[in-house]
């Protein structure tokens, strides 16, 4: 097979890749900060449940989490999921929401407690001190660790083809039995492009949240 004929093949595979990528961040971003906000609760047994949650899945590989949400739910409900993507998409977005969840807790907490104490004084409810006051500056505290998370994530997807989810690494490991190592190798390529491109767009939203310095 020629070069174009494999990069072809490849960027199939890729697609794979992206696609669960995208829906992962869809879904994780918004379900961390919730996850966050109830290891935060006053409420001791929901505070406890969220803690015990997020210990629990980033202490055990993704790849035993993948294999868990693929093939227990048809063995104990007999209802098996649907397809291997959705599979990796539910234990991506569960991996992926507690360690969001984390970088989330950890930057909202590091918002001195006089700022919300000085916007009750002015009369301002805690809704309004949390998206007026607080959460500017907890984005500007937890985007280098969120970007981390998020490039980690981009090469995690590749994990996906445990479950014979077709993607890039899985569709290069199809060459390699017909004798071609080289587009294995190939596929690195494609990984440090779409990480440049995010790597340059952090930069950037960095660089505009600038003004927000502690």
């Amino acid at each position: 097979m020629d070069f174009s004929t494999i990069t072809a093949e490849l960027l199939k595979g890729f697609w794979e890749n992206v696609r669960l990528f995208g829906l992962t961040l869809v879904f994780a971003l918004p379900l961390g900060l919730v996850i966050s906000f109830c290891s935060m609760s006053k409420f001791l047994p929901l505070k406890w449940l969220s803690k015990t949650f997020v210990w629990i899945i980033r202490g055990t590989p993704l790849m035993l989490q993948l294999f868990i949400v693929f093939y227990v739910p048809g063995i104990v409900f007999n209802t098996p999921m649907k397809t291997r993507f959705m599979a990796a998409l539910v234990a991506f977005v569960i991996n992926y929401a507690a360690y969001f969840s984390e970088i989330y807790r950890g930057g909202i907490e590091s918002i001195p407690v006089g700022q919300q104490e000085a916007g009750l004084v002015l009369g301002m409810t805690k809704s309004q001190i949390f998206f007026k006051v607080t959460l500017m500056q907890v984005v500007k505290k937890i985007i280098p660790p969120i970007s981390n998370e998020i490039i980690t994530l981009v090469k995690d997807t590749s994990l996906a083809r445990v479950i014979a989810v077709s993607e890039i690494i899985m569709m290069a490991d199809r060459f390699t039995a017909r004798g071609l190592i080289w587009p294995l190798f190939y596929t690195g390529v494609f990984f440090l492009v779409f990480n440049g491109i995010l790597t340059v767009l952090f930069g950037r939203i960095e660089k505009k949240l600038d003004y927000y310095r502690s």
